[in-house]
């Protein structure tokens, strides 16, 4: 039921950063005028505690521009034409954190920095999940908090949620089992449904002190 990682994870990822830099202009038209998908990211934040917070694969900003001036936060993205975007939504919202380029797989932070860290719709879009979620837990400070959204299958197996995500699998997103993923890397975690009949997870995950 979920899906195979790809062989040529290289690949992947540069179709992902292409097709992002082609649609980076209308992904943002998207997350401003569809109140859906602002009200699934939103889950997070009642969870982030900071002081230090990092977002990875921000997307075009919108996030950000939610909860960035009440902690020190920083935020990294692949693709460089998302992060001129938000660089122009975080001016325009007065809103100020310090955003890079740079790979999940390969964070420029020392290890223990974050108290926590977000992540939202986009770890099916990353090529090597335990490699990402490794990098991951290294940066976050001990009892720090992963909040993530993303998609998976619904706990009911209802019909509708069922294929919304296999939909999201279709275009390209790779699903996963997140406990087990969670599990595997030593983090205690909830899993809560927030969207698209069950498809659509809140995941607090916490790491050890």
């Amino acid at each position: 039921m979920y899906t195979q990682e790809p062989v040529d994870k290289k690949q992947f990822t540069e179709k992902f950063n292409q097709s992002y830099s082609q649609f980076a202009k209308a992904y943002d038209v998207v997350v401003k005028v569809f109140p859906v998908w602002r009200r699934w990211i939103r889950q997070v934040l009642p969870h982030i505690v900071g002081p230090e917070v990092l977002e990875i694969s921000f997307g075009t900003g919108y996030l950000l521009t939610q909860y960035a001036n009440d902690y020190r936060t920083s935020g990294i993205d692949y693709n460089w034409e998302l992060i001129c975007t938000t660089k122009k939504n975080l001016q325009s919202s007065n809103v100020k954190a310090t955003i890079q380029q740079a790979n999940v797989e390969f964070l420029p932070y020392a290890s223990g920095t974050f108290d926590t860290v977000v992540n939202t719709m986009a770890f099916s879009g990353y090529p090597d999940g335990q490699r990402a979620m490794a990098e991951i837990c290294r940066v976050i400070k001990p009892s720090g908090r992963l909040v993530m959204v993303d998609i998976d299958y619904p706990d009911n197996q209802n019909w509708l949620g069922m294929n919304l995500a296999r939909m999201w699998a279709s275009s390209g997103d790779i699903l996963r089992d997140m406990g087990k993923l969670f599990d595997q890397s030593g983090l205690s975690y909830e899993d809560k449904e927030v969207g698209g009949f069950g498809s659509v997870h809140l995941y607090v995950a916490t790491k050890s002190a």
